[in-house]
Order: structure tokens, then sequence, then C-alpha cells
């Protein structure tokens, strides 16, 4: 769905608590958990305007993304 937000804390609810200790005390999750997040704001502000971006570009982005959230799962499981 156009627009929808995938946040860490919205794709992982279950994980809020290990999401915030990490991100408080681990700056390499912060920092991989922050650049989802903004990549995420990103996407979901060019779907909302539909603004004109090249379709592999845009694919990228969310490849990106969805790169970023496996790396995001893995360290979540690890920390579990």
């Amino acid at each position: 769905m156009l627009g929808e937000n995938h946040s860490v804390h919205q794709e992982f609810p279950e994980q809020h608590e290990l999401i915030e200790r990490l991100m408080a005390e681990d700056m390499h999750f912060k920092r991989i958990a922050d650049e989802y997040n903004m990549m995420d704001k990103e996407i979901r502000g060019i779907e909302m305007r539909d603004s004109p971006i090249d379709d592999s570009a845009f694919r990228e982005m969310k490849k990106k993304r969805s790169l970023l959230k496996d790396n995001i799962y893995q360290m979540l499981l690890k920390h579990s």
C-alpha cells in the first residue's frame, strides 16, 4: 500500500523494548535503524506526493531499505 509506515517499530512491534535498548546502547544498531527510518520516510514522501522519480532509482531506494531491514532483523535476532 502506498504511503504505509514501515518504520523499525512498525515492522517489529514485538521487539519494541529491545529496539529502544539497542538504540540507546549500540551505536551501530542506532545508525542502521536511523538510516532505515530515514529511507522509509523518504520513500513514503515520494509515494504520498507522487513525486517524479525514475523507476530504477525508486526500486534501488526500496532495495536499500529492504537490505537495511534485513540487517536490523539479524541484529534483533542476535540480541534476543
